[in-house]
């Protein structure tokens, strides 16, 4: 057994204490290395899609700028081209600070829908390297002309209650498409076309043949319209041959339309608000 001291006693007490602060520091400096989330989000190397920054720059022209300036330096405290918040980190902050506004301050709600949200989220964060000034302003007008002309979308879309059923109503879809949706669909039909989207071929045990948009699936039947526009329903158990088609009806608008007419067909699609 070893000989307790005072001196003994005081030795301890002081290696205690030591290995207690060095224990402590290497805690504190644990949590200091730990990442902020919220910081990473800020600093972060999001792509933005180009479609989704051009239109948010005319919504920040049309919703933001009379506050906050062309340059995003209009309120104090605040620089939205340098990234400079008061309280945004993430862009979920961004979307809920522009959906609820800001109480006691100047900053009201707005209420934009999800592609109006995406694209002014979208320009804010590219501010200090997008040129708006550079897009080609759409007029809606031209847009409808377009459409319901030379464009032939109206042959197959349907568009408040005026138009055909065999390709998918498009009342509201500048409410739930993205900028960057709807112009990846003009280009590239098949490879932006969402799988709910996709038309079906269904041959029956008696050979008969039924193509047409699909409205409703579960495990033993589906539900169609087809290509004359009448509703359709089917048991899967009545079918020798049942094919999702993966490829769009719908052309490309690539080399058809100048970037102009590219730009008015846009703005009309955006103008499809639907019942808001």
């Amino acid at each position: 057994m070893l000989n307790r001291t005072p001196e003994s006693d005081v030795l301890a007490v002081k290696w205690c204490g030591n290995q207690r602060n060095r224990i402590l520091s290497l805690f504190v400096f644990a949590v200091l290395a730990i990442p902020n989330p919220k910081l990473h989000a800020q600093n972060s190397t999001v792509q933005y899609p180009q479609a989704d920054i051009e239109y948010g720059s005319q919504i920040y022209a049309a919703q933001c700028s009379t506050c906050h300036g062309e340059n995003g330096d209009g309120v104090p405290g605040i620089n939205l081209r340098a990234g400079q918040f008061k309280r945004v980190f993430s862009d979920q902050d961004l979307r809920n600070t522009i959906t609820t506004g800001v109480s006691g301050t100047g900053m009201p709600a707005f209420n934009l829908d999800a592609a109006e949200l995406a694209g002014i989220v979208a320009y804010v964060r590219n501010m200090s390297s997008f040129d708006a000034r550079s897009v080609t302003s759409g007029d809606e007008d031209r847009g409808r002309a377009l459409f319901e002309g030379s464009a032939n979308c109206s042959t197959c879309h349907r568009v408040n209650g005026k138009g055909p059923r065999v390709a998918p109503d498009l009342s509201n879809i500048g409410a739930i498409r993205t900028a960057d949706l709807l112009q990846r669909t003009l280009l590239d039909p098949t490879g932006s076309m969402l799988p709910a989207n996709r038309s079906v071929r269904a041959v029956t045990k008696e050979g008969k043949v039924i193509t047409g948009r699909r409205l409703n699936e579960d495990t033993y039947t589906v539900q169609l319209i087809d290509e004359q526009e009448r509703l359709v329903s089917l048991m899967k158990a009545d079918l020798r041959e049942y094919v999702v088609i993966k490829t769009s009806t719908m052309p490309s608008y690539k080399d058809k339309l100048s970037p102009k007419e590219m730009a008015d067909i846009m703005a009309y699609l955006f103008s499809l608000k639907g019942s808001k």
